[in-house]
């Protein structure tokens, strides 16, 4: 790995740019939640270079060249344990989410790199978060086999759904993917008792439509909680005029307040998640910092194939 460049604070968050052993460019983020890595380390990387879907709050899907080898994946994993470790993790715990760059379910080298991290490393909790694309059965199957053989009660898996409207679910995640049903169904399978429940993302627009009794249709809470999170800063998010419903401050929604009050009277577990709004700063969101990256350096950048008839402007 050739680390093109990097971003951060290491008491909050550091943003890598790297070539990989491949030529691939990637981008992975090194992240202390706690302030103490010594509690909790966390490296969040990616599974694809740039992503195919497009989903409308991101900005990983400007471009996409292709999956990673299970060598790439490790690379990103590797050389942050090697520059703050010196070896082993020594935390405890170390979490590493598949969620940065990429759809993970279109790269089954992420099965053997959450197994080849289990084995290797004692205090490894695995993370994934997904969309659920159609014809992606082989990579959830291997999935549950693996969550219940090696991980049945540190498996972190989430499902990014943003709005309970079917049809703005497609315009903002622009892919055919699992329905609510399919979802709750697998959920239901992956959940084991004393083990973590299934989360559903909500990156909460003040455009999004979400209703709580859709919730309750589909989603039992015993298995599933619904974790919020603020819009990132991203080009995507100005470029689709998406609005930011989280308080920043106060960490409650604005417009949707009604909708994390119903959940919660429908004895959900709700986790609304802001985090430090220094790695709006840092660039650690998703996507980000790359496009920052790439507009700088044109060499790489014509490497791209940029989608949507976006014209590349990053201020």
């Amino acid at each position: 790995m050739e680390i093109l460049s990097e971003v951060g604070d290491p008491n909050v968050a550091v943003v890598y740019i790297g070539k990989t052993s491949k030529g691939n460019i990637v981008e992975f983020v090194e992240s202390v939640p706690t302030y103490n890595p010594a509690e909790k380390w966390v490296l969040i990387v990616s599974s694809l270079n740039g992503c195919p879907v497009g989903c409308k709050m991101c900005d990983a899907g400007f471009f996409y060249k292709g999956r990673l080898g299970l060598d790439e994946l490790m690379e990103q994993i590797e050389y942050p344990i090697a520059r703050r470790w010196d070896g082993k993790p020594k935390t405890r715990k170390f979490k590493v989410q598949f969620a940065r760059m990429g759809e993970p379910s279109f790269n089954m080298a992420v099965i053997e790199a959450m197994r080849l991290l289990g084995e290797r490393y004692e205090n490894f909790h695995p993370s994934l978060s997904t969309i659920a694309p159609i014809g992606t059965d082989k990579f959830f199957d291997a999935l549950l086999e693996l969550k219940k053989e090696m991980f049945p009660t540190n498996f972190q898996l989430q499902f990014s759904i943003h709005s309970t409207s079917p049809e703005q679910r497609d315009e903002i995640i622009p892919v055919r993917k699992w329905d609510f049903e399919r979802i709750a169904e697998y959920g239901k399978a992956f959940y084991d008792e004393g083990g973590k429940k299934i989360t559903l993302n909500f990156a909460l627009a003040r455009e999004n439509e979400v209703d709580a009794s859709v919730i309750a249709e589909h989603f039992p809470k015993e298995y599933f909680l619904i974790k919020i999170t603020p819009l990132n800063p991203t080009v995507s998010v100005l470029k689709n005029k998406l609005t930011n419903d989280v308080d920043l401050e106060t960490g409650l929604p604005m417009k949707h307040r009604k909708f994390v009050d119903d959940l919660r009277r429908l004895g959900y577990d709700v986790i609304i998640s802001v985090g430090d709004t220094r790695e709006n700063l840092i660039g650690s969101n998703c996507g980000q910092y790359i496009l920052r990256f790439l507009k700088e350096r044109p060499e790489l950048r014509e490497a791209y194939t940029f989608a949507r008839g976006f014209e590349f402007r990053v201020s």
